[in-house]
């Protein structure tokens, strides 16, 4: 008998009661209740339920519950108390590029991710950053504008 698997949940050891080959992203919104996370395609396409594990982006419905085991898993509730949360955040508001919501906490996971590896990445680069994150409503030229903005004013902190 298991005794679940554990992980790093937003800075919190936890166990969860899953299955190995249970969708992390299932296990997020239905047993750890962290609805940011959200589900869109279910085939790793639109980005919608982006976390980062151990650091780096990924998509939640493509991963196993098993793999994590012993890593470190941050979704955006968890990225929401952070600094560098604030100005992205700050910066998708000066530029509005936040219209009907849905894609945004995974985009906001993959400029996080960008930033982390490229602290002051070109227009081109941060359009192939967050090129596997899909947006209906913005055209996407807000949100870049938003990340080269949360680059500069952010100086210092990715």
């Amino acid at each position: 008998m298991s005794n679940g698997i554990s992980f790093i949940l937003n800075g919190e050891k936890v166990v969860s009661k899953g299955k190995s080959g249970d969708r992390l992203l299932d296990i997020l919104r239905d047993e750890f209740n962290l609805t940011g996370t959200k589900c869109g395609c279910k085939e790793g396409e639109c980005g919608a339920c982006s976390v980062l594990i151990d650091g780096k982006l990924a998509n939640s419905c493509m991963v196993a519950l098993g793999s994590i085991a012993g890593s470190e898993v941050v979704t955006i509730e968890g990225y929401s108390k952070t600094k560098r949360f604030q100005a992205l955040s700050d910066a998708y508001a000066e530029f509005s590029a936040v219209q009907c919501g849905f894609c945004i906490p995974g985009m906001v996971l993959a400029s996080e991710a960008l930033l982390s590896k490229n602290p002051h990445p070109s227009e081109s680069e941060i359009r192939e950053g967050i090129s596997g994150n899909l947006c209906r409503c913005t055209g996407y030229n807000a949100i870049v504008h938003a990340i080269q903005t949360a680059s500069e004013k952010g100086a210092g902190l990715w």
